[in-house]
């Protein structure tokens, strides 16, 4: 949403018709601010940042919103955080960049460590190689959450970020630009080497899929949905950091000349070359009626969760049909 006054109605209608959790994320307005109106328009609805920028904030700003976030929502919270990439955080936020994926690792790390002092667990005494805390005086302590401290997700694509949350977080956030071979070729085995190094299981962390969805209510808006999606792949596909989806599937090529055209501002010719094959590999495409069985066959034995998502072409309300098909049969 671009206006953060919507948040009043827009999360209330997804808790009405049946959504578990809703997702703010940084774009156009600070992720957070939303949340809280919709913290007091829902009830039941799990409310999280998917996601807010990381390294935008210092651990103690991030602890601070994260606490008052939780205590608002009545425990509904969860923080979920990502890195954007250097280019932002240096020249937009002003923020300085470096080793992105021990500098995330810190970060958890450093608001556990915060939120443990709060709740009475011991002094404040982080002292890392990114960040340092070691003050907290009784006047600026708000001491223990009511609803104790909110679960930290972080999200991430490649191999060293997706390591990061299995290690440190309480869940991870996939990003939509994969498919099934892709999610098992490169993002669980990240996942298990994170888990592997700090002694957890995959049971000790809750995996999130966002996933693209194609389908419309008569043929013209389908064709509108596919366009969308195309544009969407198009544009992650030229990214050099997505390659790696494309590669599992032998379009390195592919991403080669996207990311040319990308260059060159070709945005359209970038559209053409999404052909079906890919489109309905990376995306879930298919009638209403069919989409969550087909959510189900993309992510059975690898997500906890589905967040449904088409940035190009956002209508959750369209997707309420979805919605109550899932769960008549909820779980991955």
């Amino acid at each position: 949403m671009e206006d953060p006054r919507d948040a009043r109605t827009t999360f209330a209608a997804l808790e009405a018709i049946g959504y578990d959790g809703a997702f703010s994320f940084e774009a156009k307005l600070d992720p957070f601010l939303p949340l809280v109106l919709a913290a007091e328009h829902t009830r039941a609805l799990r409310l999280g940042t998917a996601i807010a920028i990381g390294f935008a904030r210092t651990p103690m700003n991030l602890a601070y919103l994260a606490h008052g976030m939780q205590s608002i929502s009545g425990g509904r919270f969860v923080l979920g955080l990502g890195s954007q990439v250097r280019p932002h955080v240096e020249k937009r936020f002003g923020m300085p960049w470096s080793r992105p994926a021990a500098r995330m690792r810190e970060m958890v790390q450093a608001i556990r460590a915060i939120f443990a002092a709060w709740e009475g667990r011991g002094a404040l005494d982080f002292r890392g190689d990114f960040y340092t805390h070691t003050l907290m005086i009784p006047a600026f302590d708000p001491g223990p959450n009511p609803f104790g401290p909110p679960p930290i997700f972080t999200g991430g694509f490649g191999p060293l970020m997706t390591a990061v949350a299995g290690e440190v977080a309480d869940g991870f956030f996939a990003h939509p630009f994969h498919s099934r071979r892709s999610l098992l070729a490169n993002v669980l085995p990240a996942l298990e080497r994170g888990l592997a190094k700090s002694g957890r299981h995959r049971a000790d962390l809750e995996v999130i899929c966002a996933t693209l969805v194609v389908t419309a209510d008569d043929e013209a808006g389908f064709e509108r949905s596919k366009l969308a999606a195309r544009k969407q792949l198009a544009f992650y596909g030229s990214t050099p950091a997505y390659r790696s989806t494309l590669d599992c599937h032998g379009w390195d090529a592919l991403h080669a000349e996207l990311n040319r055209l990308s260059k060159a501002g070709r945005w359209d010719d970038m559209t053409a070359l999404v052909d079906d094959e890919m489109l309905e590999t990376i995306a879930v495409v298919g009638p209403r009626d069919t989409i969550a069985e087909r959510l189900r066959a993309r992510l059975t034995g690898i997500a906890d969760g589905v967040s449904l998502t088409h940035n190009r072409a956002p209508d959750p309300a369209q997707w309420a049909d979805v919605v109550a098909q899932w769960k008549r049969r909820p779980g991955i």
